[in-house]
């Protein structure tokens, strides 16, 4: 085989998407990919590996005249949701769906990787298949293992995310922000319980989690300039056990989301110090506890971020679109934080929504990524400036 077409494309993405695997577990997708990457030549290519995260693969290009090493990456999880498209190659495992799309950011990410086999790049281009982008931080785990370093040691980092919304083939971006940074956030109250009759004598951990709701909510309307961004939300509420016992005990489970890892810290900064502030109001106890992981804001480096957009609008054979930032979160911010590189939308014009039991992608976005991102690749490798 040698650069892949379109109808291959399709049918590596139809083969993918019946093999969905949730995150860490994409064992099945890991040896399917192995082996279409088998039958690209194998001349500038080397694979490796991840003893510490088994599903996670890299591919390595071999450039002809290497001053820099180009990443992509490709994310390769799927979501536990049961598919309701009534396709001849919908999902066959249970419960899960590549409702994200995954299925077609590896499909072009092959694509592009066939294409390199072909013809030698003029740099060194690593790409990386990733597992667990939905849960468990996959691009933050392999970060921290180490695993770029030494010939996977990567100048600029580029990806891709299919977008619902935008017509097929379109690719957006901007020079800031993509997408925002997320954290998890626990909220346990600790009051007293007693009997509905005598709440003198106990500490109501549902009116002390009311006000804790009502102050939050502050901080994004009188805490943050109103032309920033900052979101958050508590989705779980729990408390109580029968209508005439006081709750003692209360649970709160929320999320944060912001723009900038700045304004996230600025805003957990906040609701600890709002805890405190009741705990000796209502002389309860407050915990607390946040879980971030690896989904910072996906924060493009602007000078390669304006680059990429140049060479999308000049070219003839793209259709671009400029982007606003989106309250989404993406683990590719992680990677980001610590290498400069620039993530971008591909249009595919699907009926449903990402994350929707009935998403559809259009697949005739995939040869349209394909072709935008290894011209950009010609280009920006061929240009002599870092």
């Amino acid at each position: 085989m040698m650069i892949l077409d379109e109808h291959q494309l399709i049918d590596i993405r139809r083969k993918l998407h019946q093999i969905p695997e949730l995150a860490l577990d994409e064992f099945q997708t890991h040896t399917y990919i192995k082996k279409v990457i088998a039958t690209f030549p194998q001349n500038y290519l080397e694979l490796k590996e991840i003893r510490e995260l088994p599903t996670a693969l890299l591919v390595h290009v071999q450039g002809s005249d290497p001053k820099r090493t180009i990443g992509y990456r490709a994310d390769m999880d799927a979501l536990p949701v049961t598919e309701e498209n009534n396709l001849s190659y919908a999902s066959k495992n249970k419960g899960v769906m590549h409702a994200c799309g995954h299925d077609i950011h590896m499909t072009v990410a092959l694509g592009i990787l066939s294409y390199f086999a072909t013809h030698q790049p003029k740099d060194n281009l690593v790409v990386f298949f990733q597992p667990a982008e939905e849960s468990d931080s996959g691009g933050q785990k392999a970060y921290d293992l180490g695993v770029f370093q030494g010939k996977y040691a990567i100048d600029e980092f580029y990806g891709l995310h299919d977008n619902a919304d935008l017509a097929t083939g379109v690719i957006g971006t901007n020079a800031e922000t993509l997408f925002a940074g997320t954290t998890e956030v626990n909220v346990i109250i600790q009051g007293k319980s007693g009997h509905a009759a005598f709440p003198h004598n106990a500490n109501d951990a549902v009116i002390i989690a009311a006000n804790f709701i009502n102050q939050v909510q502050t901080v994004i309307s009188r805490n943050i300039d109103p032309v920033k961004c900052g979101v958050i939300t508590f989705g779980k509420v729990e408390a109580g056990t029968i209508r005439n016992v006081i709750a003692g005990t209360a649970r709160l489970e929320g999320t944060i989301r912001g723009l900038t890892q700045d304004m996230i810290e600025f805003i957990r900064n906040r609701v600890a110090e709002i805890a405190k502030g009741l705990e000796i109001s209502f002389n309860a106890k407050i915990t607390v506890e946040y879980h971030q992981g690896g989904y910072y804001p996906v924060e493009n480096d602007p000078k390669l971020a304006k680059r990429f957009i140049k060479y999308m609008k000049q070219d003839d054979q793209v259709r671009f679109q400029e982007t606003k930032p989106a309250m989404t979160g993406e683990d590719f911010g992680y990677l980001l934080n610590k290498i400069p590189g620039t993530m971008f939308w591909l249009g595919v014009s699907s009926p449903g929504s990402l994350h929707s039991v009935d998403f559809l992608p259009h697949e005739e976005a995939i040869m349209a990524g394909v072709k935008a991102f290894t011209g950009f690749l010609n280009y920006r490798m061929n240009l002599e400036e870092e």
